[in-house]
């Protein structure tokens, strides 16, 4: 007795529902960041748990350094452009957000030396009793801090913010002497070769020029840092706003080196000629202020003919679609 088999059941081929794959992604597009539906920008994921942590341990080791900075630029001439300093580095930031944003965040150990060398400063600068160590130790460390919590590319992106920082930091004193005496003796030597051809004898020694009514000394004060440092910081803030090649911007800060020194030896010209033919007491009261005034007006004209002049010399070229 031979027992039946049914036959396979076919199905119809409207009955048969296609099978659906669920394609994996390869694992480098896995990793890639959140887009936030605006393009290709990445979505940040901040936890500001450690960030808002990490600011009140910055806060607590430069606290007392941050506030004698502050008084520096109050009590100095010299540095009073620093106060101008923050709300430029805030600037860059705002300006510089799209950047930012596009940014990758990618965390490395690479820059955990920076950090520690940063560290390392700062606790030479407190021992030491040295206030530049102990500001550009922060300047240091927050290079650092970005290097290892945001990655080497968003490093790149803020290193112009970490130099704006540091013009806002006062010379050392031993640096700050080795500059401000060679430009006073070459102020008086400038101002002593001019004044004769204006009719005015004259007797340089030194930093001290001898005119017929009295003695003209060209003190600290005088030697033209103070216009140089503001100048300086003038021209970088200039050059970021208006040009946009790097080397226009290089060309403007290092011609506010001659632009200044010039500025600076018209100015005692100037005092030497009220001295002699005018009022010495008056020439060497407001009137020798508000020459300092006058001579930075006239020095930030130079700064502008300066980049006018490359401009013209120099067009830029269109970039072409």
């Amino acid at each position: 007795m031979h027992e039946t088999v049914p036959a396979p059941v076919v199905p119809d081929a409207e009955s048969v529902k296609p099978l659906h794959v669920r394609s994996i992604p390869p694992l480098d597009r896995r990793r890639r960041p959140r887009s936030n539906g605006g393009g290709d920008r990445p979505q940040w994921l901040i936890a500001w748990g450690p960030i808002v942590l990490l600011g009140l341990l910055l806060v607590l080791l430069y606290d007392h350094i941050a506030v004698k900075l502050v008084t520096d630029w109050a009590t100095l001439p010299d540095f009073s452009h620093g106060f101008l300093i923050p709300f430029f580095a805030l600037f860059l930031l705002w300006d510089k957000r799209q950047e930012l944003r596009s940014t990758p965040i990618i965390p490395t150990w690479s820059g955990i030396w920076l950090v520690a060398l940063g560290l390392f400063e700062l606790l030479l600068g407190v021992l030491g009793a040295d206030l530049f160590v102990q500001r550009t130790s922060f300047v240091v460390l927050i290079a650092g801090l970005i290097w290892t919590l945001l990655g080497n590319a968003m490093l790149g992106r803020l290193k112009f913010v970490l130099f704006v920082l540091l013009l806002a930091i006062p010379l050392p004193t031993i640096l700050f002497n080795q500059i401000t005496f060679p430009l006073q003796l070459r102020a008086s030597e400038f101002a002593a070769d001019i004044l004769p051809h204006l009719g005015v004898p004259v007797l340089q020694e030194g930093n001290i020029i001898q005119l017929p009514a009295m003695p003209l000394e060209v003190a600290e004060a005088c030697s033209g840092i103070r216009s140089l440092m503001s100048l300086f910081t003038v021209a970088v803030m200039y050059g970021y706003l208006f040009e946009r090649t790097t080397w226009r911007r290089v060309v403007l800060a290092l011609s506010s080196v001659p632009i200044a020194v010039t500025a600076n030896v018209a100015r005692i010209v100037g005092t030497g000629l009220c001295v002699q033919y005018w009022d010495p007491d008056k020439a060497l009261g407001f009137f020798h202020e508000f020459q300092g005034w006058l001579m930075f007006l006239v020095s930030l004209v130079c700064l502008y003919l300066v980049d006018l002049a490359m401009r013209v010399l120099v067009p830029e070229r269109r970039r072409t679609a």
